[in-house]
Formats: C-alpha cells, sequence, structure tokens
C-alpha cells in the first residue's frame, strides 16, 4: 500500500500547490495549455514514479486534424497513460462524479471537458451535443464507448451512443487498445502493482463515411479494431464478438434496406 499512499499524498500536494495558482492564472489570461499541459505531466510522473511504464505504439496513425479518441477502459491505471501519449492538448468526456472533485472539477471545466450523467439519458445527450460543438471548433476528445470499466481486463460491448459525437462532428475515430492496465491497479482496488501498459493507436476511421442509423456499423468496426490490437487475454470471448458483429451488420442492412423504401 505504500504506492497508493504515495500516489494520494503526490496528487494532494500537486493540486494545491500548483493546481489553485493555475486556476488563478488561467481566470487571468484565459490561456488553458499550461493547465492542461502541467496537470498531465504531474499525473504522468507520479505513474511512472509508483512503477507504471509506458510503451507506445502508431503514433503515425492519429491524424493531425481534430479527431475523437476510442479506448477501453479497464483500470484507473490507463487514463495517465493514455492521455501522457496522446500528443495534443484533448479533453475528455468523463463521469459527472469527478467535478464534484475541489479543484480539479474546476480545472476540468477550464479545460473543456465534459460531464456525462449515465443514469440520465437526456442530459447524456445534452453532454453529447455540447462535445461535438467543441469538436467542430477543433477540440479532439477522449471516450470510453464500453461506459464503465472491464473487471477483468477484456474488451466489453460498446454503446452506440458514444459514437454520435464522431457522427455529429464529422471527425475521424482513432480507435485506440490498452493493454496491461488492469494488472497495475485491479477494479474497486486501490492496490498499485509496477508494469507495463502499452497503448497502441490504431489507424483512423472516417466518421463522415457514416450516417447516424448506421452508428451502430461504425460501433462494431471500431470495437473490431481495438480487439484486434489487444493481447488474447483481453480480446472478449469469441462467440460474444461474433454475435455482435453480426448483429451490428444486419442492423446495418436494415437501415440501407428502409433508405431504399424496402
Amino acid at each position: 500500500m505504500i504506492r497508493t499512499a504515495f500516489v494520494a499524498f503526490s496528487l494532494a500536494i500537486i493540486t494545491m500547490v500548483v493546481g489553485l495558482p493555475l486556476l488563478v492564472y488561467v481566470a487571468i489570461t484565459g490561456k488553458i495549455d499550461p493547465l492542461y499541459r502541467t496537470g498531465v505531466d504531474a499525473v504522468v510522473w507520479i505513474a511512472r514514479a509508483a512503477g507504471m511504464r509506458t510503451r507506445v505504439e502508431g503514433l503515425e496513425n492519429i491524424p493531425a486534424r481534430t479527431c475523437l479518441f476510442a479506448a477501453n477502459h479497464t483500470s484507473n491505471a490507463d487514463p495517465p497513460a493514455i492521455v501522457g501519449a496522446i500528443p495534443r492538448r484533448i479533453a475528455i468526456l468523463a463521469k459527472k462524479s469527478l467535478f464534484a472533485i475541489p479543484i480539479v472539477g474546476t480545472a476540468f471545466r477550464l479545460a473543456q471537458f465534459v460531464p456525462v450523467d449515465r443514469a440520465n439519458p437526456e442530459q447524456a445527450a445534452a453532454s453529447i451535443d455540447l462535445a461535438a460543438e467543441e469538436m467542430k471548433k477543433g477540440v479532439s476528445f477522449l471516450i470510453y464507448p464500453e461506459g464503465t470499466r472491464s473487471r477483468d481486463g477484456r474488451l466489453l460491448p460498446f454503446r452506440r451512443g458514444a459514437f454520435v459525437l464522431a457522427i455529429r462532428a464529422g471527425v475521424p475515430v482513432v480507435p485506440v487498445a490498452c493493454s496491461g492496465a488492469h494488472r497495475l491497479v485491479a477494479k474497486n482496488s486501490y492496490r498499485i502493482s509496477p508494469g507495463e501498459v502499452v497503448v497502441r493507436f490504431c489507424p483512423p476511421i472516417d466518421a463522415a463515411e457514416y450516417s447516424m442509423e448506421r452508428r451502430s456499423e461504425l460501433a462494431a468496426r471500431v470495437h473490431a479494431a481495438i480487439a484486434a490490437a489487444l493481447p488474447p487475454d483481453q480480446q472478449p470471448a469469441a462467440t460474444s464478438l461474433a454475435a455482435r458483429t453480426d448483429a451490428a451488420l444486419k442492423d446495418g442492412a436494415t437501415s440501407a434496406e428502409r433508405r431504399r423504401g424496402l
């Protein structure tokens, strides 16, 4: 538990000593980049000091334009690995409860992060609309389409609503496969173990090619890309993966028939 205590203590000190002055700086100047970069660098440094090593692959697959990063989510260890690996300032669709944390919540809002209340469909839809507007202004986002952390590290089914954002904004989706994080910090555990996290950026998928009626197809394609980039022990069960892919293709075929008036 020494690593856990170190992480908690370090985050508290940095939040108070560095976070408060930066919030004042942003309030005065309106410049978000120093707040974002300092926050990311601090979290990455703490993760490394606690024993997390990160290996990044596929940076060449990240387009120069605004995009939506869609990643699997297995642990509290994968956000610092993924965000630290993305070579640009991004915003995140994050659960609403995080915005209630003193100082941190204010920093999230200033950094254009968007809270999502998954228990309230109307508010969740409003969050998607807000994020789409930010993306049209040039802000790239990170989302976790599973909607929760996987208990065993295996890729879970995706929620289609996450891809409404990409379709409305008309931006490429970059599938991100994060492996190994669940071995460092398991879900609902405070124990931190040292180890390596691999962040692999897959080739982008252009959401502009998909209509809202075909969001299931887009979700299935991104899901398949992430699954293929994960090690076997983190891939979804073969039977369930095949079933979801088949369902998505049938849904797409049905949508095409409706468009043709069949």
